[in-house]
C-alpha cells in the first residue's frame, strides 16, 4: 500500500520519516531572486538583485493616517471578514483610473481584489489551466508567472524577445503549431529585461488573440513607471473582445507589505476568479484594502508617482552610465525608459550564476539570467535592479562587478 503512488509523487526523505509530496511540485524551480535576497540582507552587500521599491520613497505618513482613520471610523468592520471580490471603494477607485488613465473599459464589477498581482498569475492559471495546457511566454520570462504556471503542470511556448518586446511575428505559427491556452506578457517595462512593447506589435498581438480567441494575460505591475519616451495604450484598452486579463498591483507605488494587487477582466472571468479566490485565501487584507481605499481619498499619488520617476529615472540612467565605463566593451544592456530592472549580456563564456559567488565576495549583488528563461537558457545574462540604490551605491556597486567580470574574462 505505501508505494502505490511512489511514481506520482516526489518522494523527500527526512531522518525520520519519508514524505510523498505531490508529483507537480517537482514542475516547481526555487526562486533564484528570493534565494538570493537571504544573502543580500547584510548591510555591506550593494544588492542589485532583488525587484525592491526604494523604502525612503514609501508614503509612510500617508498611509499611516489612513489606517488610522480606518481604525478610527470603522475598526470592527475592518477587522471582521469581508467579501472575497473586495473593499467596494477602492474597486470603485480602481475602475475610475483604469477608465481615466488607461482608457480601459471597465466597472467595480470587473475588478477582484489580490493579495498583490503575483496571486492574480496564480489565480489566472488555477482557473484557467488543466495539466498539459501551454502557455505561451516571451523567451526570457519573468521568474515567478513560470513557477505560477509551472505550479498547474502547464507547458510553455517560447517565443524570442528582442528591444522592442515579445517577437509577436512568431506567435501566430507557434499558436498553430502548439494550440496555447493562454498568453503571458508584461508588454509596459519588462521583468527581467526593462523592454516595452511596440505599438505596432500590441496591435499584431490583439488581432492574433482576436482571431485565435485566446485570452492574452496582460501583467503590468510597473506601467505607472514611465521615466522617458512616450506612453503606450495597454493591450486592455485595445481590446474590445473581453480577451485581456489586466493585472496591477500597489507594490511598486504604495507599498509592497500591503500586498494590494487587482485583476481587471470581463465580468464572466471574474465570476470564475472569485471562486477560486474563495478556495485560497476568502480575501485580501481587509484593513489593507480599507487603509489604501481611504488613503487615495486625501492623498496627491499623481505628485507620489512623479517623485517615484523622478528619482529612480534618475538611478537608471546612473546604472546605466556606470555599466558603460566600468563593463567590458563586449558588453551589451538594455536602455529601460522605466521600471525597475535592465537586461545584461555579458561576453560569451561567462556564466552569471559562476559570476555571483565571487561577487558576493566582493559585496555586492545581481540575479543570474538563466532562470528567466522558459526555454534554452542562456548562461550569460543577468538582472541588474536600480531602484533600490541611491547612486553613489549604484556607481560604487556597478564598478565592483565590473571589475569580477573584466577578471574572469582575463
Amino acid at each position: 500500500m505505501s508505494n502505490q503512488k511512489t511514481s506520482s509523487a516526489v518522494l523527500v526523505e527526512s531522518p525520520l520519516q519519508t514524505y510523498r509530496f505531490a508529483h507537480r511540485m517537482s514542475r516547481i524551480g526555487v526562486s533564484a531572486v528570493r534565494e538570493i535576497l537571504k544573502v543580500t540582507e547584510r548591510p555591506e552587500i550593494i544588492s542589485f538583485a532583488g525587484g525592491l521599491p526604494a523604502p525612503e520613497l514609501f508614503p509612510i505618513e500617508a498611509l499611516a493616517e489612513g489606517h488610522a482613520t480606518v481604525f478610527r471610523e470603522s475598526g470592527s468592520a475592518a477587522l471582521q471578514y469581508s467579501t472575497t471580490e473586495g473593499w467596494l471603494p477602492l474597486r470603485e477607485w480602481i475602475a475610475d483610473r483604469l477608465k481615466n488613465r488607461r482608457s480601459i473599459n471597465t466597472s467595480a464589477e470587473q475588478i477582484l481584489i489580490t493579495s498583490g498581482s503575483q496571486q492574480g498569475i496564480d489565480l489566472v492559471a488555477k482557473t484557467f489551466l488543466e495539466a498539459g495546457d501551454k502557455v505561451l511566454v516571451e523567451n526570457p520570462c519573468y521568474l515567478a508567472a513560470l513557477q505560477a504556471f509551472s505550479a498547474y503542470e502547464a507547458d510553455f511556448v517560447a517565443v524570442d524577445s528582442d528591444d522592442h518586446g515579445m517577437c509577436v511575428e512568431q506567435v501566430e505559427a507557434a499558436i498553430q503549431r502548439e494550440q496555447p491556452k493562454l498568453i503571458y506578457i508584461v508588454a509596459d517595462f519588462h521583468n527581467p529585461k526593462g523592454t516595452t512593447l511596440s505599438l505596432e506589435r500590441r496591435q499584431q498581438l490583439i488581432d492574433i488573440s482576436r482571431r485565435y480567441h485566446i485570452p492574452i494575460v496582460e501583467d503590468n505591475p510597473y506601467g505607472a513607471l514611465r521615466y522617458r519616451g512616450e506612453r503606450m495604450p495597454v493591450l486592455a484598452s485595445l481590446d474590445e473582445e473581453g480577451l485581456v486579463i489586466y493585472l496591477s498591483t500597489f507594490s511598486k507605488t504604495l507599498s509592497p507589505g500591503m500586498r494590494i494587487g487587482w485583476i481587471a477582466a470581463a465580468k464572466e472571468i471574474i465570476q470564475m476568479l472569485v471562486v477560486a479566490k474563495q478556495a485560497t485565501d476568502l480575501h485580501t487584507n481587509t484593513v489593507a484594502q480599507r487603509a489604501a481605499a481611504k488613503t487615495l481619498e486625501t492623498f496627491d499619488y499623481d505628485a507620489h508617482l512623479a517623485r517615484l520617476c523622478e528619482v529612480y529615472g534618475e538611478r537608471c540612467l546612473t546604472m546605466i552610465d556606470a555599466i558603460g565605463r566600468h563593463f567590458p566593451e563586449e558588453t551589451k544592456w538594455t536602455r529601460p525608459e522605466g521600471g525597475l530592472f535592465l537586461w545584461v549580456e555579458l561576453p560569451e563564456g561567462l556564466s552569471g550564476a559562476e559570476l555571483l559567488p565571487v561577487a558576493l565576495e566582493e559585496r555586492v549583488a545581481f540575479v543570474p539570467g538563466a532562470p528567466f528563461f522558459a526555454a534554452n537558457p542562456k548562461p550569460n545574462f543577468i538582472r541588474l535592479n536600480f531602484s533600490n540604490s541611491k547612486p553613489e551605491r549604484i556607481e560604487e556597486g556597478i564598478a565592483r562587478l565590473g571589475r569580477v567580470i573584466k577578471a574572469h574574462i582575463r
